[in-house]
């Protein structure tokens, strides 16, 4: 049994955050010839299900790096690997020492709802303030200010964004910590500026790939992807696919190069691939 998982920006997605017309019409026909595919993206799944849209995955879907798995199924949402308050407030200290506002994604699970709410810290910089008007005002994401986070809150991630500088500083302070792993990466602001998101060390793709190999008993598991995030599933995979605007990491680690993900070059793989 062949298993399919998609990374989403920079793979799936195309320059807009988007998926095409083309690539979801090649979805559909994955589901038609019962090709089993879902996706494992860092984004969070709110944020992840709304550039999805109405393009159906059945299987279990992977977000924010492995720390949630949702089934479509039954809306059954499986955590791990959180972070706990310590973590917690050394990323928080970080950011603030810094001048920069952190993003806490957080998570309240009530039988079968799903609470989803960012808590930020207060913004210094206009491109902060334009994330929180252009994206998460936009996005109708809760936001709440960061010093009423509950005592009982389930933080999948901490995000920030900034001068590139700044960023570097704080990926090099996190560093410093065995319990944590940050990625980043650059801002669609402008080459001056880059993101970042912070998780639990033990939180990543390859685990929660392996998991849903092993639950849905696959034989051949394929993998694309493009950035660092990625590397934990390639590790695994019996296929891992990079399109050629990946990072040089992944390149060197793929089975193979395929087309730029702006050119729909996973869809035109997979229709090849499998005779779509």
């Amino acid at each position: 049994m062949d298993l399919i998982f998609f990374d989403l920006d920079g793979t799936l997605l195309n320059k807009q955050s988007s998926l095409s017309t083309y690539t979801r019409d090649t979805l559909n026909l994955l589901t038609e010839k019962r090709i089993a595919h879902t996706i494992a993206t860092g984004r969070t799944m709110q944020s992840a299900q709304r550039v999805i849209g109405s393009q159906l995955f059945n299987l279990p879907h992977i977000y924010s790096n492995g720390v949630a798995v949702w089934d479509p199924k039954d809306n059954g949402l499986t955590l791990s690997n959180l972070l706990d308050n310590e973590e917690i407030d050394i990323i928080v200290d970080s950011a603030t020492s810094l001048g920069l506002a952190p993003f806490i994604n957080t998570v309240a699970t009530s039988n079968a709802s799903h609470s989803h709410v960012v808590f930020y810290g207060p913004t210094h910089h206009k491109i902060e303030e334009d994330l929180i008007a252009n994206y998460f005002v936009r996005q109708k994401i809760s936001l709440k200010p960061y010093k009423s986070l509950p005592a009982n809150h389930q933080v999948t991630n901490i995000s920030m964004i900034g001068a590139r500088e700044t960023i570097q500083k704080v990926n090099d302070h996190i560093a410093q910590f065995d319990n944590l792993v940050a990625y980043s990466g650059q801002a669609l602001e402008g080459e001056q500026f880059s993101w970042i998101d912070i998780h639990h060390k033990l939180a990543n793709k390859g685990s929660a790939v392996e998991e849903l190999k092993s639950m849905l008993g696959a034989t051949n598991v394929i993998c694309f992807g493009d950035s660092y995030n990625d590397l934990s599933m390639f590790e695994l995979a019996d296929e891992a696919y990079a399109p050629s605007n990946a990072k040089d990491e992944i390149k060197r680690a793929a089975t193979d190069i395929i087309g730029h993900h702006d050119d729909d070059g996973v869809a035109q793989f997979l229709r090849d691939r499998f005779s779509l």
